[in-house]
């Protein structure tokens, strides 16, 4: 059995939200330039790479972003 205690580990206290600064730092981890979109790339490219190492190259790239 166990509790689940749904709490931040460094509490985090916004006196005056910015919704501008919040739009950036989405779209850097989900946009179409974002972290999520190269981390897809390089995992789609590895299937088209003639060599092994490189196979495992783009993987590790990939995964690591993800």
């Amino acid at each position: 059995m166990f509790y689940y205690d749904k709490k931040l580990q460094y509490p985090v206290k916004i006196a005056k939200p910015n919704p501008r600064l919040a739009a950036i730092i989405l779209s850097q981890y989900g946009g179409p330039d974002g972290e999520l979109g190269a981390s897809l790339r390089y995992l789609s490219q590895r299937y088209t790479m003639p060599f092994d190492e490189l196979k495992g190259l783009l993987t590790d790239i990939g995964t690591e972003g993800s």
